[in-house]
């Protein structure tokens, strides 16, 4: 089972680490797209789900194992996490950035980017559905099943979702937005990318674990594609030159430390519940 396992990972890897430029030469073929939504990057967004969903079906991994139930009892708190874990760690970031003038607030209209926060949430949570079945929904729960430690299983998830992301990283995203989010060659960028999904997966991953969901991964994913994303790219915060690797609210060291500690802190309660359950159930046996 384990070797099946395995090999189900590598085949997987391997599609993921190739979509994105199947995605680049079919634009290459068809020059004449709407920048930002062409169809190699429908390609791209698609193909690792397509790859799972056969995974799934040509192997005894089963769709209960995927986490596509929202099991809503008893993960009411996680739900509510799922939608304040971003607006609360880039509340605290923007105050720590306004406090060392490190992040100008001027610009912040709020009526305006309530409005742009919310005019994206639907296209946001449809798309997250792909990317979340198949980080967490699939490869994090097959590493799981193979009874990995938890730090590996930090570190293969946020490193195969950063290939993922090369091709969009190098290719797909325009230089205007890759600048506005971290002023450095995209060589460069796509190192930072990596290391800030890998804290972030950590978050991900101990959401997706203590819910047995992938569905408050949806949410949390969606509601960070909302609020950050037009934060930086459309201009509503200005961020003083060099400061960008500190305090960004998107790659910001002080920002992924935020979020690795909010997984950690995750991590930490489902780790405790899982041993206050096992404790109980030895006191049941012992009893019976």
């Amino acid at each position: 089972m384990n070797n099946k396992m395995i090999r189900n990972i590598l085949v997987f890897v391997m599609v993921v680490g190739f979509s994105g430029w199947i995605g680049v030469l079919v634009d290459s073929v068809l020059p004449e797209q709407p920048k930002g939504d062409t169809l190699g990057m429908g390609i791209w967004l698609v193909l690792p789900m397509l790859t799972a969903i056969t995974l799934i079906l040509f192997s005894k991994f089963g769709w209960t194992d995927v986490g596509l139930k929202p099991n809503f009892k008893g993960n009411t708190k996680w739900y509510l996490t799922s939608v304040l874990i971003y607006p609360v760690v880039t509340g605290i970031v923007l105050i720590i950035g306004s406090t060392t003038k490190w992040i100008d607030l001027s610009g912040l209209n709020l009526k305006s980017f309530i409005w742009a926060f919310s005019s994206t949430l639907f296209i946001g949570f449809i798309k997250n559905i792909f990317e979340e079945a198949v980080w967490r929904g699939f490869l994090t729960s097959q590493l799981v099943r193979l009874n990995l430690k938890d730090w590996k299983i930090y570190l293969i998830v946020g490193f195969v979702w950063g290939i993922w992301h090369i091709p969009y990283y190098l290719v797909f995203l325009q230089e205007a937005d890759l600048q506005a989010v971290l002023p450095v060659n995209r060589a460069i960028f796509i190192i930072v990318a990596i290391l800030t999904m890998t804290c972030w997966s950590v978050m991900y991953i101990e959401l997706y674990r203590v819910t047995n969901s992938i569905w408050p991964c949806v949410i949390l994913h969606t509601v960070e594609d909302s609020l950050i994303n037009p934060l930086v790219l459309s201009g509503y915060i200005s961020i003083a030159s060099g400061k960008e690797i500190f305090i960004s609210p998107i790659s910001g060291i002080i920002t992924s430390i935020f979020y690795l500690a909010v997984g950690l802190g995750i991590r930490a309660y489902r780790r405790r519940q899982s041993n206050n359950t096992t404790i109980t159930e030895d006191i049941k046996y012992n009893l019976s």
